[in-house]
């Protein structure tokens, strides 16, 4: 118990997801079954969304289908699971741009948003670059782009630029620049003034076998095969969030990750989607 809440709130997933893209050097290993999820907290008077998933009515749409994507299921619908209506949510924490991270931003109309301000550049880089550079554009759709835009002229968007303290009390951003993307970020949420913190990865880190290589005896970092940074940057960032919550792994949530039902309080919604409740406030009532 403490401060805050925190559900993975899963809402699509790709039965086909390529392996290599989620384990660097995994080649011709086939498919996996990968979950698309984004984690929503509930802190205080606020409600607080990491990353809004994509809308399966745009080109984010098209791209969830040339990778498989299916089940996509409606932010109300989803969020409703809890108890939270998508016009209730006051603040969303971009970890990075790419449509199933950001492409959902049209169905929170009254939410603050935050993304490093170096994502934001990188990507006008790229889209400036002419299509001889489209492979820096995986994942990418264009329009979010706009859309941050339109939300900065509402008043809506703050660029960060590096780490910030206490955005709400006691939950921090910390850029992990270079990795996933040229400006990913992820979040830290602390329930006391002690060692009580969780990770939010963001893709970062996509399963554990990320921080592990799937041997917890002899562990061994294998970053995600998507990187428009590095690899070594990858694995640099993952090892600074182990160090954060003293290497207890099961404190870093990788939204993609489909075992995290079997370490945390869980259920099956009637969407046949997951809900995993990873902690909750005072006096919050469970969802699972």
């Amino acid at each position: 118990m403490g401060a805050h809440s925190i559900w993975v709130l899963e809402y699509s997933r790709s039965p086909v997801h390529p392996v290599s893209g989620v384990y660097y050097g995994a080649h011709n290993q086939g498919t996996m079954n990968l979950p698309f999820a984004y984690i929503l907290i509930k802190t205080g008077g606020s409600v607080v969304l990491v990353d809004v998933g994509h809308d399966s009515g745009d080109f984010g749409g098209q791209i969830a289908n040339s990778i498989g994507v299916t089940g996509w299921t409606s932010p109300d619908i989803v969020l409703g699971e809890c108890g939270v209506r998508a016009q209730d949510v006051t603040h969303i924490i971009l970890t990075h741009a790419h449509f199933d991270h950001i492409g959902g931003l049209k169905f929170f109309p009254n939410a603050k948003i935050y993304i490093q301000k170096k994502e934001l550049e990188s990507w006008m880089w790229i889209l400036s670059k002419g299509r001889r550079f489209r492979s820096l554009q995986a994942g990418l759709n264009p329009a979010d782009i706009l859309y941050l835009t339109q939300a900065n002229i509402e008043g809506r968007l703050e660029l960060v630029e590096g780490e910030r303290e206490n955005l709400l009390p006691g939950i921090h951003l910390y850029p992990a620049f270079d990795t996933h993307t040229a400006g990913s970020q992820y979040v830290v949420v602390q329930n006391d003034e002690g060692d009580d913190k969780i990770v939010l990865s963001g893709d970062v880190v996509y399963t554990y076998k990320n921080l592990n290589g799937g041997d917890s005896n002899d562990p061994c970092f294998v970053p995600p095969g998507l990187a428009n940074g590095s690899q070594a940057r990858l694995i640099e960032s993952a090892e600074e969030m182990l160090g954060i919550v003293g290497n207890d792994e099961r404190r870093i949530i990788p939204m993609h990750e489909e075992r995290l039902s079997t370490l945390y309080p869980s259920r099956v919604t009637d969407r046949e989607l997951m809900l995993v409740e990873v902690c909750l406030a005072d006096g919050e009532r469970s969802r699972v």
